[in-house]
């Protein structure tokens, strides 16, 4: 009589939980990670012969709302908070240039009202170089 030995299975590796624990570990990489963008960029400027072009800077217009929703052009109050006189006030400070470039500062607590209406008469005369004053944290 002969008898059959059973053969033993060959070991099996089971790869299903170490996949679900490598996708756990990248969704948690994922989700803890902060990407910080650089907001500078490194350029070499190609180099050219010929005469330099002269470096007229446009001028520069400096509007500042106060906590009360006052303007102030170049550090003079505008009589009143309409946009008509902010215009006016706007177009004497540019004189005859036509691109002036715009800063404008207003306090944290200035209505939100002033700082568009700010913005707006800027559209209106047509200065689209228009820049927010902020500060650092630390400067406090």
């Amino acid at each position: 009589m002969k008898f059959s030995r059973e053969r033993p299975a060959d070991p099996e590796v089971n790869l299903t939980p170490l996949i679900d624990v490598v996708f756990l570990l990248l969704i948690f990489f994922m989700v803890s990670t902060t990407f910080e963008r650089e907001s500078q960029v490194r350029i070499e400027l190609p180099k050219a012969e010929g005469e330099e072009a002269s470096a007229e800077k446009p001028k520069r217009l400096e509007i500042t709302i106060d906590a009360e929703g006052r303007y102030y052009v170049n550090r003079s109050e505008v009589v009143n908070t309409q946009a008509e006189t902010l215009k006016a006030a706007l177009r004497e400070a540019a004189g005859d240039e036509q691109q002036p470039h715009l800063l404008l500062s207003a306090d944290g607590k200035t209505p939100h009202q002033a700082v568009i209406t700010a913005m707006d008469v800027a559209r209106q005369l047509g200065f689209v170089n228009l820049t927010f004053a902020t500060r650092r944290p630390s400067e406090e």
